[in-house]
């Protein structure tokens, strides 16, 4: 274990040279991404208090079923109720909703104000101004920083009038390409706070991905850093910014902070934003929004065509995203929420910055990666900052699960009460090694499915009936106000149980987003064209006999092998259980006999004792017996690892172009978080198909 830097508390250093509001010396903005200080000791954990709060809004109702039904059921009474009772309003709403569902245009309170900002910083720092709103997990272990709500709040202003004095007002787009840190948050909160629509784009996308985003929103600020480090590793990020800022003359100014003081070119549209907050007041307004003014937007890749820019609002989406923050991982006060999440993701907007921050906790962020500068990391830091809540993707699980349980087992994890997954469905092996080892058996863990179209948490085994059982690597239940619909290839709704379909949702929620910036047809085209009268979400869903709900995989990873529809996932969730698997990923590729093959692309655990010619005969074996002969893959491709985005997510469409034997067209892997493992893939490919 590494000795943490001797402790600076943020407090006591930052605090003193503050006492001026107008005065901010350079030397403390520094620290203030810089610096190193000890944690917080946690309070003691309290008894669950999650049902009795909700049912105080709603008298009568007593049981998790009565608010569900209540819910679902009364749609504009529940989320009216929780509106008044969770977020400050500046001025209250008279009106729940108001949708036009011909045209696909849903609003929430659209007559009520609030900001952002306040509901998320001002009201906790008025009543709790020394409780730590931000955990900064930075690179190098043991160096963590703290800022209290207070000190959220000054930082927030601060950028907020730099801004303002910049000419940014109501309504612009501001990108935001910055590193895990407190700066991070409150360039998004600074946003809010006067009015302006942020566009986080994750601080590892090329020059080029960068200028595509920004030239689509049509951005006239950026804010950045010098540089960031991510795994030991020094990036430059005012380098891509300025190469993607060459081809977007919409840019004004380009805001540029301090994370490691690495010397960079100033040109005429940069401005050093150390400098610059030095001079800013700690007090500014906010700016009075209206309930469906855009709050941000976040860009996803589809699989062709331009990345779609997922708009959503500042109240539908701030109150979708406080409830199942605190209700599906049952928050309370005291509690370390640590989801590891990068701020450049759907899940670090939703509960790394909005939720916790809406509900007043201590939120952990993260800078660093899984396995820097050992397997352990994860571990230490939860055991190092007191974590009750461990949210994380099962790529990062399958990565760790690896190097064996020994990693886990060094540290105490006793303060962990809550887990979580996100991103792909969880395979069985990695949630029982999540539940088991890491979580002793003793944790709640809930595996969560959503998309960053929906805003927040869609299903999830939590919040259900006390006692309720949870059952491994299934999301289950649908979250307050949710109906989840399955539908055939005809549009026509799946009864029963049993059952498998497309998965839809047949109610609307104050979280959804809004619109695609710029393209509502794309919008209306890609989520409710496919099954008219309810949301798409273009995965594929199993209902079990007992109503649960089981994800299958993207409706676009299904293989057709001889007539049969074969979901890439369920072959891949019977590889995985194999003991010296990792990970794998299954595509389709042409076949002269089948019309679609199935190929297998498989990472293996470490010093496994198996050959690999014994492995994948086993990986035959049990796909036949556990699925079905046609389910057999036709080619096992023993692998170093799988190209990933920087978010953790497979790449398929290299995968494919692989198994189809053209590498020469899986086109621009410079997004990928290793582009060099697909030329390995690539190397052993052509080394299986050599006699």
């Amino acid at each position: 274990m590494r000795l943490a830097r001797p402790v600076q508390t943020f407090s006591r250093a930052v605090r003193q040279t503050w006492k001026h509001p107008r005065v901010l010396p350079k030397a403390a903005l520094s620290r203030l991404l810089c610096s190193s200080v000890q944690h917080p000791v946690p309070l003691p954990l309290a008894t669950s208090t999650a049902l009795p709060e909700i049912t105080d809004a709603f008298p009568g109702l007593q049981t998790h079923e009565d608010i569900y039904r209540f819910s679902v059921e009364q749609p504009a009474e529940f989320w009216g109720r929780l509106a008044r009772s969770r977020l400050q309003w500046q001025r209250d709403f008279s009106l729940v909703t108001d949708h036009d569902l011909d045209k696909h245009v849903f609003r929430w309170f659209p007559d009520g104000q609030l900001n952002a900002s306040v509901n998320c910083v001002d009201r906790h720092a008025r009543v709790h101004p020394d409780r730590v709103a931000l955990l900064w997990e930075q690179d190098e272990p043991g160096h963590t920083q703290r800022v209290t709500y207070r000190e959220l709040q000054e930082l927030v202003c601060r950028l907020a009038n730099v801004l303002q004095e910049s000419g940014v007002g109501r309504g612009d787009r501001v990108a935001i390409y910055l590193p895990v840190s407190p700066l991070a948050v409150a360039s998004m909160l600074a946003c809010a706070r006067i009015g302006a629509v942020h566009s986080v784009v994750f601080a590892g996308f090329s020059a080029d991905a960068l200028a595509s985003r920004i030239q689509d929103a049509g951005a006239e600020t950026v804010i950045t850093a010098d540089q960031s480090v991510r795994g030991g590793k020094t990036i430059h990020l005012k380098k891509v910014v300025d190469a993607a800022v060459a081809k977007c003359p919409s840019v004004r100014h380009v805001f540029v902070g301090t994370r490691t003081g690495g010397e960079v070119h100033m040109g005429a549209k940069d401005v050093h934003l150390d400098q610059a907050m030095r001079v800013a007041s700690t007090e500014c307004p906010p700016a009075l929004q209206n309930a469906e003014d855009l709050l941000f937007l976040l860009y996803t890749s589809g699989s062709t065509g331009s990345p779609k820019g997922v708009a959503h609002s500042t109240a539908g989406y701030l109150l979708y995203a406080a409830v199942t923050h605190k209700h599906v991982f049952d928050y309370q006060d005291g509690d370390v929420f640590g989801c590891v999440a990068d701020i450049g993701w759907i899940t670090g907007h939703s509960y790394v910055v909005y939720g916790p921050l809406a509900n007043g906790a201590t939120t952990v962020l993260f800078e660093s990666t899984p396995n820097y500068p050992d397997p352990g990391r994860y571990w230490d830091t939860i055991q190092r900052l007191g974590i009750t809540h461990f949210y994380c993707a099962p790529t990062a699980l399958r990565l760790l699960l690896r190097h064996g349980d020994a990693w886990p087992q060094q540290y105490d994890l006793s303060s962990l009460r809550v887990l979580g997954s996100v991103g792909e469905p969880i395979n069985h092996e990695a949630w029982h090694w999540f539940n088991d080892v890491v979580g002793e058996r003793r944790c709640e863990l809930v595996d969560t499915w959503w998309q960053t179209e929906t805003g927040g948490i869609m299903l999830s085994p939590r919040p259900s009936a006390p006692g309720a059982a949870i059952k491994p690597g299934m999301p289950m239940r649908p979250m307050f106000g949710i109906k989840p619909v399955l539908c055939d290839t005809d549009g026509s709704a799946v009864e029963g149980m049993g059952v498998n379909g497309a998965l839809c949702v047949g109610s609307v929620w104050p979280g959804i987003s809004r619109t695609v910036y710029g393209d509502h047809r794309r919008y209306v085209d890609t989520y409710f064209a496919p099954f008219p009268g309810y949301y798409f979400s273009g995965d594929g869903a199993l209902r079990d006999e007992d109503g649960h709900y089981q994800i299958t995989g993207r409706m676009d990873d299904v293989i057709n092998v001889t007539g049969h529809r074969l979901g890439t996932a369920e072959v891949e969730d019977v590889i995985t259980e194999h003991p010296e698997v990792a990970e794998s990923a299954v595509v389709g590729f042409p076949h002269d006999v089948k019309g679609e093959g199935v190929f297998a692309f498989i990472v293996l655990k470490e010093n496994v004792q198996s050959s690999h010619k014994e492995i994948v005969a086993d990986l035959r074996k049990t796909v036949r017996s556990t699925i079905a002969g046609y389910a057999v893959p036709d080619v096992i491709l023993v692998c170093p690892g799988l190209p990933k985005t920087r978010s953790g997510k497979i790449m398929r469409r290299i995968l494919r172009k692989v198994a189809a034997g053209q590498p020469e067209e899986m086109g621009d892997i410079s997004t990928l978080a290793d582009p060099s493992v697909v030329e390995a893939i690539v190397s052993a490919h052509k080394a299986l198909n050599t006699p």
